[in-house]
This record gives structure tokens, sequence and C-alpha cells, in this order.
């Protein structure tokens, strides 16, 4: 558009952000900044200069607005606030930054740490003003018109049948061949059929996706020449990140993004957002002026009497949820991303520090409050990561209903199960059942638990195997960034190895945790490419590394393909059985027909585990019964179904082991369907078994064997191997 440097029009103070209006011929400005004694719309023509300055003369309590004609969509503007600059009391005014739109639906531009982007002397005294003019350094605001690309409808499914994949929009697809290359590592990238016929085939319902919000890379990570790859230092709430966009960043980003959802839910998948309003790109008091800090420092970023950065989050500043309008963003940023972007549901990001009204986390918070009661978030998929770095930052459990959170209990122990350094199989047990222990209260579900033995952040599924130290050197950090605590085990030699032996029980491991994590009770999560064996060299910290470490390798191989093959198997059979995904708690009371409970539990003698042997912390193997009529006999809302039963074995014991097949008491036939010991996972050559005959398992292997009961009266079960539900049976 051309300079304009006149008044603005009327205009109206809602709704926050740049409004078009087509038919007036303009846009309506509104921002909110409570101190601020004067606000310009500054507005950049194509080649990033500024070529119009607009004061907002009209103010409805901290509410600054005014209406710009020919202002249209794909023009790019910014803010200029004068205020107040007083650090020690959380004034950091300075008209000289150039302030991104809190509620911008489009963002253009990087930022590269110029020091002219720093709203004091960069190196020196945050007391000390920096008067240098911003423009030109800082990404800009977009104005995006109306966004009638429709999503799709919604897919239907109880949270029970949900299969969730943990992806990278621009990891999935950067290095897949069958992808045009100038859409690979794009939003247009990954609603390509290639892809979603591939999510689909596997048999996942639900993509979660990493942070999509507008971000940048740490100062720390561009002196490296690094750039944060993960995309957790979010600046843009309501804006797709535009990197990710084949499209361009003018705009075109929004309707490409919409339609990459369309595609997915056409394909029968949900997207689930990994989102973080926890923190901003700012960071700390030494940190860039990219926006909220220039519109209010002290009301979006929690600080000390002294206007100290109070930081649970690790990365400088933490978003002050205690400020109504802080929570007003968040809610109508969640609300637009479902309502204009169609997605399905959140996963939260160090969830905790979102729940901080006082100093603690409080499930009542405002923010838990306004999100149960809103007509349109409260029936989406909410996830949370349950706890952050500050005072009493550990919340697995103690989300209410209908939150589910990431179960990192699950994760610790059943990797410390596989690499026999758990507690025996009491453990295993509870995380098997649907960790009751942790989320059976409140009315909630086995549902609640999400449960992943890996996640974008530590080891993938193949490193878990191969590496017992990480190798992060890559990182620039002298290998000190990254969890020490990976409880892996690299099967006897660090790292790649051609020994046979090794790399055999490498993939076996791989599919005992696989077969562990897609039959346990609960939401299971995969990461994308671990069905593959995707390595990325011992790295368990590649938030910073854009490249072939951390894209998904789909290059075709035997190893890829059996264990693709076997994913794919394990996420059918889950999906085809309902006593694999139980909507209930397994109690031991719930029974069948014929009297038999729900769950029970065996020794390797095919008797039943007693409380000493719960208690036997060398104990490596354990049978779990899952009685598919007692369980759908018992099933939620009504529901009157009948399943097939079946019979888990896990043994993690470094020797071979012989199985007795439990008898019941009465005539039983079990059917090998799936065992770990194979390399392509199936039991297809291996006769039909009787109760009471033996089966050998390998070293760390796990079997599977659907049963077939012959039904007989329940008074001629007296002297059956019932056992309690695995808490019940505790000592």
């Amino acid at each position: 558009m051309s300079a304009v440097s006149h008044p603005p029009g009327p205009g109206s103070s809602r709704p926050l952000g740049a409004t078009h209006d087509a038919q007036a011929g303009g846009t309506n400005f509104a921002i909110r900044s409570g101190p601020a004694e004067s606000v310009w719309l500054c507005l950049f023509d194509d080649a990033g200069a500024e070529n119009g300055r607009v004061e907002l003369t009209q103010r409805e309590a901290d509410v600054w607005y005014g209406f710009v004609p020919d202002a249209r969509p794909g023009d790019r503007y910014g803010f200029r606030v004068a205020g107040p600059w007083d650090p020690a009391r959380g004034h950091r005014f300075n008209p000289a930054k150039v302030l991104l739109d809190p509620y911008a639906r489009a963002i253009d531009g990087d930022w590269h740490g110029d020091p002219s982007t720093f709203g004091h002397i960069h190196g020196g005294s945050d007391a000390v003003i920096d008067a240098r003019d911003s423009a030109g350094h800082v990404p800009l605001s977009v104005i995006v018109g109306s966004t009638p690309v429709p999503a799709g409808p919604p897919v239907e499914r109880p949270w029970a049948d949900c299969i969730v994949y943990e992806l990278h929009v621009r990891g999935f697809t950067r290095a897949h061949p069958d992808v045009p290359e100038h859409l690979r590592g794009t939003y247009a990238g990954l609603g390509h059929p290639a892809v979603t016929e591939y999510l689909a085939d596997l048999g996942v319902s639900t993509v979660e996706l990493l942070p999509v919000h507008q971000f940048v890379s740490e100062e720390h990570l561009l002196k490296r020449g690094l750039r944060n790859y993960w995309g957790y230092n979010s600046i843009g709430f309501f804006a797709p990140h535009a990197a990710y966009s084949a499209s361009g960043s003018r705009g075109g980003q929004v309707t490409e993004f919409q339609e990459m959802v369309r595609s997915l839910h056409a394909a029968g998948l949900e997207v689930i957002l990994d989102v973080v309003y926890n923190h901003t790109a700012e960071g700390d008091l030494t940190g860039p002026t990219l926006c909220f800090r220039g519109l209010d420092d002290a009301a979006w970023y929690r600080q000390t009497s002294a206007a100290v950065y109070e930081d649970t989050t690790g990365c400088g500043n933490t978003v002050d949820v205690r400020n109504p309008h802080a929570v007003g963003l968040i809610a109508d940023s969640l609300r637009y991303w479902v309502t204009e972007m169609g997605v399905d549901g959140f996963r939260f990001d160090l969830a905790p520090a979102l729940l901080r009204d006082g100093d603690c986390p409080d499930p009542r918070s405002r923010l838990l409050t306004v999100l149960e009661q809103d007509p349109v978030l409260s029936g989406v998929r909410l996830i949370s990561e349950p706890w952050d770095l500050g005072p009493s930052g550990y919340m697995l459990g103690r989300f209410p209903p209908p939150w589910a959170e990431w179960n990192d209990r699950f994760r610790g122990e059943v990797r410390d199960f596989w690499r026999r350094a758990g507690h025996g199989v009491v453990d295993l047990a509870s995380r098997l059942a649907g960790s009751s222990d942790q989320f059976n209260h409140d009315g909630r579900r086995p549902e609640a638990s999400v449960n992943f033995v890996t996640a974008h952040d530590g080891f993938t599924l193949r490193d878990l195997v191969t590496y017992s130290a990480k190798r992060n050197e890559a990182n620039g950090e002298a290998n000190r960034d990254g969890t020490d605590d990976n409880r892996s085990w690299n099967c006897g030699i660090e790292g790649e190895t051609d020994d046979p032996g090794v790399s055999a029980l490498r993939d076996r491991q791989i599919r005992n945790l696989l077969l562990t994590l897609v039959l346990s009770t609960g939401v299971p999560m995969l990461v994308a490419g671990d069905e593959r064996g995707r390595t990325q060299g011992g790295n368990n910290n590649g938030y910073c590394l854009d490249d072939a470490t951390t894209w998904v390798d789909w290059t075709s191989g035997k190893t890829a393909e059996r264990l693709t093959r076997f994913t794919r198997d394990l996420l059918r059979l889950r999906s085809a059985h309902p006593v694999l995904r139980s909507r209930n708690f397994f109690t031991g009371d719930c029974l069948d027909s014929d009297g038999r409970p729900d769950v029970e539990w065996f020794l390797p003698s095919g008797g039943p585990l007693s409380p000493p042997d719960w208690g036997n912390g060398e104990l490596r193997t354990l049978g779990m019964l899952l009685n598919g009529d007692a369980v759908t006999r018992c099933g939620s809302d009504g529901e009157q179904l009948r399943d097939d039963s079946f019979l888990l074995l896990l043994h993690a014991g470094a020797e071979p082991v012989t199985f007795v097949l439990p008898k019941l008491n009465q005539p039983t036939d079990y059917l090998p369907v799936l065992s770990t010991s194979d390399e392509s996972g199936r039991r297809v050559r291996r006769p039909q078994l009787r109760g009471g005959d033996t089966l050998a398992m390998l070293p760390n292997s796990a079997e599977v064997l659907r049963i077939a009961f012959h039904h007989v009266r329940p008074d001629r079960l007296a002297g059956s191997s019932s056992t309690l539900g695995v808490d019940a049976a505790r000592p």
C-alpha cells in the first residue's frame, strides 16, 4: 500500500489483531497495552522499508485501535509503543523497536540476533535504553483476509481407540522420495497422498505435530551457526510457522495449513498441535524485544517484586497466567486453531507453568476453568506434559478429566523392565494395566494415560537399544546438553556393530518395546520413524539439528520393512480388539458369563502370582491374561460386546525360559498371534497349543497368544488361577 501518515478512521476495539473488511476497503487494528502512552501502527513495503506510520489515538480501557483504509491482505505491519523505561518496575517501552501483533494470523521474516532488536544496550546493563531502530531486523505481522478453506469435519472416535503418532512437519517429509521436491518439509508435503496413505496404512489415528506456531531461534544457537529445529520457542500464537510453507510467507501459510488438515481428515486422521504457551521467544531479561516485552512487560511475564523474571520453564521467562489478558490470549488462540484451522486438540508443553495462579500449580486454575467451560475447547483433545521446573511442578495424575497426560512413569518403568533394571514385574504390570495407581480417581479412565517409550526428546527407539551414553557433540555444547537419565541398554556393544548376535538382540528389543507400548491399556504414542528403525547416531537432544540426523529416513531395506510391517500388525491387532484398549480399569471384580475375571497374572510355571511374587525384584517374566468377554461385558457406556481373550508373555531375562500355558481348569486352546522372537514378528508356523503345554521363549522376548475357551459351568472353576487386578494383588 502507499505511505500513510493521516489519522485512522473510526474503528473498533474488538476483535484484537488485524481484521480486514473487504466491503469497507480497509483493515481494523486493535492491540492491548495498558501502561502505554502512545501507540503507532507501522506499515511496510515489499522491500521491508517502513512507508507509513499511523498513530492509534482511539482507546477503550487498555486497547488501542483504529481503521486504516487501503490496508489489505498481504500487507505487512508492526507496532511501536511509547511509555516509561523503568526496568525496575517492569516497564520496558521503547518506540525504536517494531513489535509483532500478538494476534497476527501470519508472520513474515525471521530474527537473526541483530543488536538493534534489544530494548537495552546489548551486553550491558538493562537500565540503559537502546535507541537504535529495529526495523528491517525483526519479523513482521501480515494482514490475512478471510480463510474460507474448510478443514473438513473432525474425525469422531473415542479417546481409547486413538493411536498417537508424534511427528515434525519439516523432518517427516524432508527426505521423502515420493513427495515432490518443492513440497518436502512443508504443510503441503505432509498433506500429500504419499504421506497420508502411509499413515493410514500404518494404522495410527492421530498425528501430533511438534510446534507449528511461529518461532525463532535462540541467540546462543545463532552464534554457533545452528537453528532451532523443534520449535519450542514461540513468538506468534496464531500464526503457522512460515518456514514450513511451500506457498510463501505473506499469508499463504494459513491456507496451506488448512488444506493439510483437510487432507489428513480425509484420510481419517486427527490433528493435534504441540503448543508452547508457557514462555515466549523473548527469553530472559537480556533477550530481544520482539512483541510482549515492548507491549507490557510486567503484565505478560511472571516477575518478582524486584522485576526479576520467574523462570519455571528453563527458557528465561514464564507467561503470567495470573493476568486475565494472558489467559484470554491463550484461549483465543486455541479457539482459533480449532474453529478456523480445523485442528482436533492440543498437547500443552510444560503444562503446570500455565496453572500457576500462585507459586504452585493449581488444578483449579483460571486457565483450566476457562477451558472446561468453553463450548469449543471443552470438546477437543487436551493432553498435558504434566511437569515444569518450578516448585511442586511434577503433576502426573493430577489433571482433571477430560485431560490426558504424558505418562513418563510408563516410559521409565517399561525401559527399566526390558533392560533388567526394574523392580521385578510389579511396576510393569501397573503400566500394562493402565496405570490405575496414577489415574484411577475423579472418574478418570485409562485413556487419561498417554503411554510412550520414546518422544521427540531423548533417544530414538533404535538408539535406545544401541547406546548407553548420549553423543550430542554436534549440538556445540560439549555433550553437556540432553538428559543423562536415558535408561537405555546397548545390548553389549556401544554404538553400531556388525555382530549378528547383538544386532538380532537389538531388533528383538525394539519389537519388545513396541509390543509393550501398543498392547498396554491407555493411549499409545509412537514417534515418527521409530517404526522404521530411525537413528540419530546417539544424539538424544536434536533440538538444533535440521539435517539428516533428525529427518525421517525413508530408505528402504529389509530391517525397515520388517519393523514397519510388525508395527502395522501390532496396531491392527489393537484396533481390532476392544480388550486391548479397555475404557475401564481392571479390578478383578469384572467377570464374564463363566465367572472368570477381566485380568489374571501368571508365573512361568503357569501358576498365579502370589503377594511374595509381586515383591520379588529378580522376577523377569510375566504372563498377563486379558479376558475379552469380561472386559467387554463390563465396558463403558453400556457396551455389550464380545471379544477374544489374549495371553501376553513378557520375558526380560538373560536366559531362555519355558512358560507353561495356564490350564485354567477347563479346556483351553492357545493360538500364537505375534512373537518378537521372529524377524517378521509372526508365529504363523507354530501349531495350536493347549493349556499345560510349554512354550520356549528366547532371552528378551515376548509372545501374544489368542485364547479359545471351551466354556464350562461356573461351578467348575472353583480351583482356577483367578487373581485380582494388579494393584489389589500387591503385598
